[in-house]
């Protein structure tokens, strides 16, 4: 690559370069680890063989791995070719015995000939009351006893790929491993009393003991922080960068707000207040906004968007909001609309489905300046949709876009300034790790006059009884949403689908059911929506597509059917489509027995709490940030060597470590900053140079 520094190139070098590497021990050491000597040496040991136990044979137990210094005895050659070959081994206090199945004779007397003396290393077992070792590890001569090493590292493999072979290739690319310049605060080191990057690699692939490889040794930690630091400082880097471009002051006398807040049908919360406030000072400096909005399920998010447009269309300057899906852009739209009106804006949405003379009509409105407000999915951003003047982009549900895509979106307007909404509270370490380039507000306030929702926890056997409470709540005019987790029956898995579960419904309360899944054409997916919405139907059931979305205020009834499936976030984005008018609403968890002790606590925090962040925690520290539900999805950076659960601290740490070299050496030219290049290269997080030479 352009621009990295010749010193790293030994860690860029293919793995077929290495000794006894051609292109199918290559291709198999790339499917289990990686293509490059980097790839290896970053991949930490998934395990060890101690072979420091060295008994004599009088001492040996069973099934453990022994070495041993031994006299080979007498070779017992099987009559019979599918019968194993016995060796004889002794030493001064007893002896055991080698076996070889399907073994060449010429082969053992090269290696084991009778009277020489040999160091064996492998399993010990007891067979017929005597101790053997099938098939040793290692039999080397004594003057040869330093290629065994004490303690072996174990890697990941794939198809065609031994442990020695990976063994081997690692110790290979450890050999080759050039000392880099520090970029790590010596004060750090000393404190935290950890080796240079050199040492700790060293140490982690050929340990001098079994604790170096653990995850919390210090050369592990050294290395999970170098990685985790690369990742900050490139994030440091962006938000360095984006703090420093020149935005444009959108500073308004605030009369378009004020409309709003006058035209709004509620009183907004503090926390709406205050998020607006952080904003809106945003937005009036000469610096560009890159902030993001957590809202809880329900805290009316898309007001303070409102509001913020309004700030945006009456310094002059037009609005771009991206939301995930099509029947969410409408949704936004409508709303948007209605809130919008009372200042006069106009909100208009770009879809798929817009053709023709309707979609050329609004391309001519964005050009001219006469769209105020335009939403959309991320067609907005891909299709030539011409702006006369972006000045500000909302992102709504930012977990389906990282960090290069709000790079890229900077790039369609004259530097506009940048807002990213999310309605899931993200886990603080989740936050710094994706959004570590972003300022942080919190919307934690439900609006007055909302009542909580209770939830209880079912047993999948009381169906019936909750058949019948819908029953009830139907019969007074409320609405139901069924949630089921899969789309059509599966033999493999006993659960209930989307549609068996409709038929069943469909049977009990008629043509007023409807089913809702992602399987759906968008349009269908919309008009069913709109018809709940309207009350055509008393039942919706439907998989998560829902989860973010459809909003229908009549609604007071959540059933969610095998609730320990689902991860704490998505039950409580769930149960947030329900609670959102002024009636009592009730969420029903179904399980499916028995629970495990942690599934009954989950469930058990979703009936106590409806504090999204404190829920999303509790999830973060339940189930651990590896099977975080859809932790792909939400843009969680894949660690090799960092483990988030473990390393949380060090996380804390690397962030204000980060900020603090990209603010004191935004170019990274002093001692410390040339060599953090360096470490931003070898992690691949170099984007943060390149934005520094743009920028």
């Amino acid at each position: 690559m352009a621009g990295r520094p010749t010193e790293l190139n030994p860690f860029f070098t293919e793995t077929t370069s290495l000794k006894g590497v051609g292109p199918r021990v290559a291709e198999a050491l790339g499917r289990a680890m990686g293509t490059r000597l980097k790839d290896l040496l970053l991949t930490p040991p998934s395990g060890l063989i101690d072979r420091s136990y060295r008994p004599k044979i009088s001492d040996a137990k069973a099934d453990q791995i022994c070495t041993f210094n031994v006299t080979v005895g007498r070779h017992m050659v099987p009559s019979n070719k599918n019968r194993p070959y016995r060796i004889r081994v002794f030493d001064e206090t007893g002896d055991m015995t080698l076996t070889f199945f399907k073994a060449r004779s010429d082969y053992l007397n090269r290696v084991l000939p009778e009277g020489s003396q040999r160091i064996v290393s492998g399993k010990t077992e007891v067979f017929n009351a005597e101790m053997q070792m099938t098939h040793p590890d290692y039999i080397l001569t004594p003057e040869k006893l330093d290629q065994l090493r004490l303690y072996e590292t174990l890697y990941p493999l794939s198809a065609g790929l031994s442990q020695k072979v990976a063994g081997k290739a690692v110790m290979g690319a450890l050999q080759r491993l050039p000392t880099l310049g520090e970029w790590l605060d010596s004060e750090m080191l000393t404190r935290q009393d950890w080796p240079s990057f050199h040492e700790a690699l060293i140490r982690l692939h050929a340990p001098e003991h079994p604790v170096d490889i653990k995850v919390d040794a210090p050369p592990r930690l050294r290395l999970a922080y170098d990685e985790l630091f690369a990742k900050q400082l490139a994030m440091a880097l962006v938000r360095e960068t984006t703090r420093r471009a020149k935005g444009r002051p959108l500073k308004t006398s605030g009369q378009y707000v004020d409309d709003v807040l006058n035209g709004a049908p509620f009183k907004p919360t503090g926390a709406q207040r205050h998020a607006f406030s952080e904003i809106s000072a945003d937005m009036s400096s000469p610096f560009r906004m890159a902030r993001l909005l957590q809202g809880d399920v329900g805290a009316g998010k898309t007001f303070v968007a409102a509001l913020a447009c309004a700030q945006a269309a009456e310094a002059g300057v037009q609005v771009a909001l991206m939301a995930p899906t099509e029947i969410l852009a409408r949704q936004h739209a409508a709303t948007l609309k209605t809130l919008l009106e009372p200042a006069g804006l106009t909100v208009d949405a770009v879809t798929g489905r817009d053709k023709g003379k309707a979609r050329d009509a609004l391309a001519t409105g964005l050009a001219e300046g006469y769209v105020d407000v335009v939403v959309g999915t991320h067609a907005l951003f891909q299709e030539k949709v011409e702006f006369k003047d972006l000045g500000l982009v909302i992102i709504d549900e930012q977990h389906r876009f990282g960090v290069h895509d709000r790079l890229k979106l900077a790039e369609k307007g004259n530097n506009p300034d940048l807002l990213v909404m999310t309605a899931t509270p993200i886990p603080r370490t989740l936050a710094l790790t994706s959004y570590g380039d972003l300022d942080v507000s919190k919307l934690d306030e439900k609006p007055a006059g909302r009542k909580p929702i209770k939830t209880r926890i079912l047993p999948m056997q009381r169906l019936d009884d909750v058949i019948d409470g819908v029953e009830r709540a139907i019969k007074k005019g409320d609405q139901v949403y069924w949630v089921c987790p899969l789309v059509e029956d599966s033999e493999l898995i006993d659960l209930s689908s989307v549609e068996d579960r409709h038929r069943q419904l469909t049977a009990i309360f008629g043509n007023r059911v409807g089913l809702l899944h992602g399987r759906l054409a968008a349009q269908e997916k919309e008009s069913i929506s709109q018809a709940f919405k309207r009350g055509s139907y008393d039942i919706l059931v439907a998989t998560t597509v829902i989860e973010v979305g459809v909003d229908a205020p009549n609604a007071t009834i959540m059933v969610i059917e095998h609730a320990e499936r689902f991860g704490l976030a998505q039950l409580h984005q769930l149960r947030g489509r329900v609670g959102r008018g002024d009636k009592q609403s009730s969420c029903l968890l179904l399980y499916k027995g028995p629970l495990s002790v942690n599934g009954k606590s989950r469930l058990e925090i979703m009936r106590q709490s409806e504090d999204g962040f404190l829920i999303a925690e509790k999830d973060w520290e339940l189930r651990g940030s590896g099977d975080l539900l859809g932790a792909q999805q939400s843009g969680l950076p894949a660690y090799k060597l960092a483990d988030l659960d473990k390393h949380k601290a060090l996380l804390e740490t690397a962030v204000q470590d980060a900020r603090f070299l990209a603010q004191t050496d935004p170019s990274l030219t002093s001692k410390r900053g040339e060599a953090a290049r360096n470490l931003l290269y070898l992690f691949e997080q170099d984007f943060g140079i390149a934005l520094m030479k743009a920028g």
